[in-house]
């Protein structure tokens, strides 16, 4: 009976991939041999009682036929488990490559050439601002030295595109003589 406990510790695997549901009918299978290994074990106890020795050990036999069984599809069962242990010791393997590199970077950089490269770049920085401050400075000057020669420039006039008046018929009206002195007391005063 101990024997069926271990192969029964043993046939109990976790597997998480699952190609097809072949893991599940191997889990099943696995279950019904262990069935059938207590089984014989209980006949094994019954023909023991009964003296009959022959058929104890046909069923001892029978049994280890089936932890046999038992065994093997643990180990087709393992498999799965066996290529991902192989994919993480290669992980883990590439980790530790990684980090022997970052070690070397870290040895050749000198956190020194790294502020000296930091204050490089600060200066190079402010160099382009001021130089782009001295460029919109001098680009405000010219643009304001052409506005204001525009400004300066006389301005032409374009030419007045000529009104049509229709022409209406105007109603012939007597014109009165004494006008010509009003028209000529209207005239001295707007000339002041």
């Amino acid at each position: 009976m101990v024997a069926v406990r271990e192969v029964e510790k043993a046939g109990v695997v976790v597997v998480t991939t699952n190609s097809g549901g072949t893991l599940e009918l191997l889990e099943k299978k696995e279950k019904v041999l262990v069935k059938k290994a207590v089984a014989e074990v209980e006949k094994v106890k019954e023909f023991t009682k009964a003296k009959n020795k022959r058929a104890a050990i046909q069923c001892l036999k029978r049994k280890r036929l089936y932890e046999q069984q038992i065994e093997q599809l643990a180990n087709f069962q393992l498999r799965p488990n066996e290529t991902g242990a192989k994919a993480t010791t290669e992980t883990v393997d590439a980790l530790r490559v990684g980090a022997a590199t970052m070690k070397a970077m870290q040895k050749v950089t000198n956190i020194h050439d790294v502020d000296k490269t930091m204050d490089e770049i600060n200066e190079q920085t402010e160099n382009m601002k001021q130089i782009q401050e001295t460029l919109e400075a001098e680009l405000e000057e010219l643009e304001g030295a052409q506005l204001e020669e525009q400004l300066l420039q006389p301005a032409t006039t374009a030419p007045v595109a000529p009104v049509h008046v229709p022409a209406v018929r105007q109603p012939n009206r007597p014109v009165p003589a004494k006008p010509t002195a009003e028209l000529a007391a209207l005239q001295a005063e707007m000339a002041l």
